[in-house]
């Protein structure tokens, strides 16, 4: 099951390369920068699937990836107590985002957007990053969760 999760992942992985997601931040993107844009996509996906009977899956995938991210803080050279730390920042990021997007559907172009800027620590003049997740979701929508699991799919 895990070889699965990891095709999730993957794909998370993918979605924060797209070079568009970091025109307004620097011009060129850093590990911090794919972790919050990683985070943003994780949050909405989860946000998109939560359902009960998704519910034990779900958290196998939570699990799996913020595993993956550790093993990637590992790689970086990070010794353990500055992975635990990070870790910690991370997870409670990733919480403080699904918090900020819980309301997502029902919120203006502009709470959005200083949603967006907020996560990303950078103001933003305008809505392609908006834009660019509102699209996330619909294509979240329009697939089951089964189909992520089962290969690699670019949303």
């Amino acid at each position: 099951m895990k070889n699965n999760f990891l095709y999730i992942y993957n794909n998370f992985i993918l979605l924060t390369t797209n070079k568009r997601l970091y025109k307004h931040l620097t011009s060129q993107d850093t590990f911090s920068d794919r972790l919050i844009f990683f985070l943003i996509h994780f949050a909405f996906f989860l946000k998109n699937y939560k359902k009960p009977e998704n519910k034990e899956l779900l958290q196998k995938i939570y699990d799996f990836n913020f595993r993956q991210l550790e093993l990637s803080i590992r790689e970086i050279g990070y010794g353990d107590q500055t992975i635990n730390k990070r870790m910690k920042d991370y997870i409670n990021l990733f919480h403080s985002i699904i918090l900020d997007i819980n309301n997502w559907n029902n919120l203006n172009y502009l709470k959005k957007n200083q949603i967006i800027s907020k996560i990303i620590n950078h103001k933003l003049n305008d809505h392609f990053l908006v834009n660019y997740f509102d699209n996330y979701i619909e294509n979240l929508s329009k697939k089951s969760l089964n189909l992520f699991i089962k290969s690699v799919s670019n949303t």
